[in-house]
C-alpha cells in the first residue's frame, strides 16, 4: 500500500520544521504541526532516503518534573544536497 498524500505532506512539514528549528520532538510535532505519530513519519522519511539522527534530552513536564524526550534531526536526501 502506497503512502497517502497526507503522509507526504506531513513529511514535508517535518523536514521544513527541522530546517528552521533545532530538530523536532513529538511535542513540537503535535503542538506546531498537528502531527500525532511523529515516529511513524520519521520512519517514512528514512525509507524515502532522508538521513535522520536523534538524541535524548531532558525537559520539564507541566508538573515541573524532569522527563526525557527524543529530538530528531532530519537532513536532506543526497539528491537534494547536490541539486
Amino acid at each position: 500500500m502506497g503512502e497517502s498524500t497526507n503522509n507526504k505532506t506531513q513529511q514535508t512539514r517535518i523536514v521544513e520544521y527541522c530546517k528552521s528549528h533545532r530538530g523536532i520532538t513529538s511535542l513540537d510535532a503535535v503542538r506546531d504541526l498537528g502531527i500525532i505519530r511523529l515516529a511513524s513519519r520519521i520512519n517514512d522519511l528514512k525509507r524515502n532516503g532522508f538521513k535522520v539522527e536523534s538524541d535524548w534530552e531532558t525537559v520539564q513536564n507541566r508538573y515541573g518534573e524532569d522527563t526525557r524526550v527524543k529530538r530528531y534531526y532530519v537532513e536532506a536526501k543526497e539528491a537534494e544536497k547536490t541539486a
